[in-house]
């Protein structure tokens, strides 16, 4: 039930701060969240900038066992994801995508993997209709908001979405077009305990949190009730 997040950066942004906090975001948990940023639509005009910059702040990432002081990412689930993660990566690299920084496993205890961005990856590439679910960043360029809005609803998943503009227009655009549960604009937190959570299209029904949340465990009774006036 996860979503395969879209993020649409646009020209007006801050960019520094929109790639440095992409760039931590998506490496919470190892990107093992449901909710995880994982495709980036930046607008070609801030591309060079925000990528270079995003690409610096993932591989400084410190990998390692969550309890050490200082360690900011730790391990996959499993063997599994290892697997799959570098048969993403690779397919990837085959239809011409960079791999800017990762791609691999660390070294051969655990299940440790690279924090990695992949760049100008085509939309035949696996990676772009598959949910990685690890700590693989998609960053793209985009020449319009229309097209990254496209581009944001052109998988079957829509749990979460994010958006990065100081426009209140483009804002709307983003909230109004982009098909998924949940939409957040200037930040990558996806939901609150207090707001309904859920997803559209293939990420499932139904809200969990809020009073929305509350009511798929209460039974409605509808009561009609005719009476004579005298």
């Amino acid at each position: 039930l996860g979503g395969h997040a879209p993020v649409i950066v646009c020209e007006d942004t801050d960019v520094r701060s929109a790639a440095i906090t992409g760039a931590v975001r998506k490496m919470r948990n190892a990107g093992q969240v449901c909710t995880s940023p994982t495709r980036f639509f930046v607008h070609d005009s801030i591309f060079d900038e925000y990528t270079d910059t995003f690409v610096d702040r993932a591989a400084e990432t410190i990998v390692g066992n969550g309890i050490d002081p200082g360690v900011e990412m730790g391990p996959l689930a499993n063997d599994r994801r290892i697997e799959a993660l570098t048969a993403l990566v690779e397919d990837a690299r085959e239809h011409g995508a960079d791999v800017r920084t990762g791609g691999g496993r660390i070294g051969d205890k655990g299940y440790f993997f690279e924090p990695t961005v992949l760049v100008n990856v085509p939309d035949s590439a696996r990676v772009m209709q598959e949910e990685p679910f690890g700590p693989l960043a998609i960053i793209n360029p985009i020449t319009s908001l229309d097209e990254g809005i496209e581009k944001a609803n052109s998988v079957p998943f829509g749990l979460a979405a994010y958006g990065f503009t100081n426009r209140a227009d483009y804002a709307d655009r983003m909230v109004e077009g982009i098909e998924a549960g949940n939409v957040s604009i200037n930040t990558l937190e996806a939901s609150l305990p207090e707001t309904p959570f859920g997803g559209v299209k293939s990420s499932g029904y139904g809200r969990e949190g809020g009073i929305e949340g509350l009511q798929h465990y209460m039974i409605m009774k509808n009561v009609s009730h005719s009476i004579s006036i005298v």
